[in-house]
C-alpha cells in the first residue's frame, strides 16, 4: 500500500471524514477511497484479532480476576459486558430491521471488556432493533459458550477470609442481562436495603470498565461519532478494526487512562429480565459477603 493508501483509511477511522473529503485529500477516487478502508480494514482485523483478542484460558482469567478486585473491588469478575448502537446508513431492502427505539439506524457492538479497558469478546452486526442487550447477548457466540460452559472459566473458589461457599466467576452486566450463575446484574432501585445498595455499588464499580473502554474507542477513532457513510458489511469491518486497534494500542501504550470521557454510542434499551434461582443466590452470597468484615470496604457507604 503507497502513502495515501496508509493515509487514506487511517484519516477515514480517526478523523471520521467522509469518502468525498479523502478523495479531495489524496485526490483519489471515491471508489478507490472505498476499497482502500474496505480491504485494509478487513486485513487489520484478520492480523490482529488472533493477537490482542484471542480467548483467555483459565490462568488469563485468573489474571482479569485479579485486576478486577484490585481496580474495582469485585471478586471473581473476569469481565463487564454491554452493548451500543453504532450508527449506520440505513441497508438497502432492509424495511425497519436495523431501525433502533433512538429513531436512527443502528447495529449493535455487543462486548466483553476486563478491568484495563482491553476488548476480551465482541460481537458486531446485531439489528438496531434488537429489543434489548440479553437478546444480543443470547444470540451471541460469547452467550452461547457461557451457558455450555464453553469459556474454560476457573473453577468455584471460596471468597478471601471466607470457608463458604464456593463462589463462581461471574461477569457484570446492567439490568438488561438475566440473572445467571456466571452473570452478575445490579438489584432493581426499588426500595433497596444498604447491603443490596452497596452491592449495586460495587457492581457499578466493575461494570463502568465497559463504558469506558466504549469511551476510549469512540474517541479515539472517531469515525464513530457520526453514522458510518459505507455499506453494512465494510461498516462492521470498520468497528472490527478499530476495536482491534484499541486493545493494540492499549497494550503497546499502557493502562493508565482517565476515563471520564463521553461518547456517542447509544446503550440498547433497558427492559428488565428475570433471572435463574442459583443466580439470584449467589448474588445473594456476594451481598452478604461485601458487608462482612472480610469483605467490605471502609467508605463504602459513605459512596452510597
Amino acid at each position: 500500500m503507497d502513502i495515501a493508501g496508509l493515509c487514506t483509511w487511517r484519516s477515514y477511522l480517526a478523523t471520521g471524514q467522509s469518502l468525498i473529503s479523502l478523495h479531495y485529500t489524496f485526490l483519489i477516487g471515491k471508489s478507490t477511497a472505498s476499497v482502500i478502508v474496505k480491504e485494509t480494514c478487513i486485513a487489520i482485523w484478520h492480523v490482529l484479532h488472533a493477537a490482542v483478542m484471542a480467548q483467555p484460558n483459565k490462568e488469563e482469567w485468573l489474571k482479569i480476576a485479579d485486576t478486577s478486585q484490585q481496580t474495582c473491588n469485585f471478586l471473581n469478575c473476569v469481565g463487564a459486558i454491554d452493548g451500543k448502537h453504532i450508527r449506520v446508513l440505513k441497508p438497502m431492502r432492509s424495511g425497519s430491521q436495523f431501525f433502533n427505539y433512538k429513531k436512527y439506524f443502528s447495529v449493535v457492538l455487543f462486548a466483553v471488556c476486563d478491568a484495563n479497558y482491553c476488548f476480551r469478546y465482541i460481537d458486531m452486526g446485531s439489528y438496531g432493533s434488537s429489543s434489548d442487550s440479553d437478546s444480543v447477548f443470547g444470540h451471541s457466540d460469547f452467550g452461547q459458550m457461557l451457558i455450555t460452559n464453553a469459556l474454560d472459566l476457573p473453577g468455584n473458589t471460596t471468597l478471601p477470609g471466607t470457608t463458604y461457599p464456593s463462589m463462581p466467576f461471574v461477569f457484570v452486566g446492567d439490568e438488561a442481562f438475566a440473572l445467571g450463575e456466571h452473570l452478575m446484574r445490579p438489584y432493581s432501585s426499588c426500595g433497596l436495603s444498604i447491603a443490596r445498595r452497596v452491592f449495586n455499588f460495587r457492581l457499578t464499580r466493575a461494570r463502568r470498565v465497559v463504558e469506558c473502554a466504549f469511551d476510549i474507542l469512540s474517541n479515539k477513532w472517531r469515525v464513530l461519532h457520526s453514522p458510518i457513510h459505507l455499506k453494512l458489511e465494510t461498516a462492521i469491518s470498520a468497528v472490527k478494526a478499530a476495536c482491534a486497534l484499541h486493545n493494540f494500542v492499549r497494550q503497546r501504550d499502557g493502562f493508565n487512562f482517565e476515563d471520564s470521557l463521553s461518547h456517542s454510542m447509544e446503550s440498547p434499551i433497558r427492559n428488565g429480565v428475570r433471572g435463574t434461582t442459583r443466580g439470584a443466590a449467589i448474588r445473594d452470597h456476594f451481598t452478604a459477603y461485601f458487608m462482612s468484615p472480610q469483605g467490605e470496604l471502609p467508605w463504602h457507604m459513605q459512596a452510597i
